[in-house]
């Protein structure tokens, strides 16, 4: 089973990820995938999901769930997942993802398998991955328990398209009215970041090695030229150069994507627990030495003052 994440009428990619994960576990296993989508008017997503991999859509469309909280859709999710009798419940690894893994776990007296990025079935036994060690190494478990409650890390899986068609399920949700339920009163979007961290498939980051605030537009306009997320180091967030949502590492966001470019960032073990599994690093420092260059797929040494806008020149005229 999947759980849907959409925000603003869309669903969410990391989803699209899981449902394709879910598919080649199923197909290898001989199982079925149910996705699931709770809230209210959930139904009209349905239409985008039909090909993605799923053999049903299971539809908790209820007013009573509109701004519902993570506490009420997890209590919706469990409720379906007893009632289904499922063996591996997969959700992304992002901030309500996490959130609900965790609270329907404790309702169905499970556990959560975190942050993997890798599930495989052997015989009758659930196999999982995941980073430990700031990254440092891949620790492969065997989850004891049923059902098994999983999260992915975005951008660690492939979206399906072309499946045939799934069948679409109505479910009754169990919060009543909904009167006394907590209520989401109000979402404040942020202005200062478009694509969110955890998502993004290019990351570009930078550290204190741009010595001024102001010049972190270097990072900005390159970040706008390849269409990528812009990250921080703990110590410019610290210096107040850039707010907390952008930090990445140990106290930050933990982020996997297909390329991650880090300016000016010396690699402190806490900046790498949160960025090492990325696809494809490349690490620009004037210090050859830097640690960063330990887990670079790319390294180029020198000043980032003449490097980044020469990169930017050349990407502007390939692009």
């Amino acid at each position: 089973m999947v759980f849907i994440e959409s925000r603003s009428g869309e669903v969410k990619k990391a989803s699209l990820e899981a449902m394709g994960r879910a598919r080649q576990i199923a197909d290898a296993s001989g199982g079925r995938v149910d996705a699931v989508l709770i809230g209210s008017g959930v139904a009209t997503l349905a239409d985008s999901l039909a090909d993605r991999g799923a053999h049903r859509l299971l539809v908790c469309d209820s007013p009573a769930l509109e701004d519902a909280t993570g506490d009420g859709i997890a209590r919706e999710l469990a409720a379906i997942v007893g009632q289904e009798q499922t063996d591996i419940v997969l959700l992304s690894s992002t901030s309500l993802g996490k959130e609900i893994a965790a609270l329907s776990a404790g309702s169905l007296g499970t556990c959560v398998a975190a942050d993997c990025v890798d599930v495989q079935i052997d015989g009758t036994d659930i196999i999982i991955e995941r980073p430990v060690l700031a990254g440092k190494a891949h620790l492969t478990q065997r989850v004891l328990v049923r059902p098994a409650v999983i999260t992915l890390r975005p951008n660690y899986g492939e979206p399906m398209k072309g499946a045939e068609n799934a069948a679409v399920v109505s479910v009754d949700a169990v919060a009543g009215d909904g009167s006394n339920e907590p209520r989401r009163i109000e979402t404040m979007e942020s202005d200062d970041q478009k694509v969110d961290l955890t998502e993004a498939e290019i990351i570009i980051s930078g550290g204190r090695g741009l010595k001024a605030p102001e010049n972190f537009e270097l990072i900005e306009s390159l970040a706008a030229t390849l269409g990528a997320a812009v990250g921080a180091s703990r110590a410019v967030v610290d210096a107040g150069w850039r707010p907390h949502s952008e930090q990445v590492g140990q106290t930050g966001k933990t982020v996997s994507p297909k390329l991650y470019i880090a300016i000016g960032i010396s690699g402190a073990i806490q900046h790498l627990a949160g960025m090492s599994t990325s696809r494809n690093i490349v690490a620009i420092n004037k210090d050859p030495n830097a640690p960063i260059f330990s887990v670079a797929t790319y390294g180029i040494v020198g000043d980032l003052f003449e490097i980044v806008p020469r990169l930017e020149e050349e990407l502007r005229s390939i692009l």
